[in-house]
């Protein structure tokens, strides 16, 4: 697994194919967590909320990405009751950052490989953490997705890169 030079795309809130593009990105986030959902505690322990979101934004750009960022927890809510509504916001506020990072990397790169996901992913949690701790007051809780999702960051991580390289290569 190296690094793959990739066709990235920056698509605009006036394109309709960023609302398509962004509606299948939206409808895997909210599959993949009923999915997960079955496994006791597999929503903590896999993260799964970000793992559309993440290959939205790296693939098609931070704009897709934050509306995926945005749609896929509040759609899921509104569907499903998960998130539930006293985590809704840490949810959404690290799903934005999560899109801002990849969207970010993804320019600047021009690139993906798995140093690039990992640097992504910590952004995101690392700053999510801040944010959810000065949310919540409450840093234990903060950490959570570092005492139980390791293994979700590492799902982002290796099946976001081999999706991106193998499955959405145009």
């Amino acid at each position: 697994m190296g690094t793959t030079t990739l066709k990235l795309y920056s698509l605009s809130y006036t394109q309709a194919k960023t609302y398509l593009i962004a509606a299948a990105f939206v409808a895997g986030n909210i599959v993949l967590p009923q999915l997960v959902h079955l496994i006791p505690n597999g929503g903590l322990i896999l993260l799964p909320i970000y793992f559309f979101t993440l290959i939205g934004a790296f693939k098609y750009g931070w704009k897709l990405g934050l509306l995926t960022a945005i749609l896929s927890p509040v759609i899921n809510h509104l569907l499903f009751g998960m998130p539930m509504i006293n985590v809704l916001p840490e949810i959404v506020m690290k799903s934005s950052l999560l899109a801002l990072a990849a969207g970010f990397a993804a320019h600047y790169f021009k690139r993906i490989s798995i140093p690039i996901l990992i640097a992504v992913v910590l952004s995101y949690q690392v700053v999510g953490v801040l944010g959810e701790w000065i949310l919540k007051g409450d840093f234990y809780v903060a950490v959570q997705d570092f005492r139980l999702g390791i293994p979700g960051m590492v799902l982002q991580i290796i099946g976001g890169y081999l999706f991106i390289k193998y499955l959405i290569r145009k």
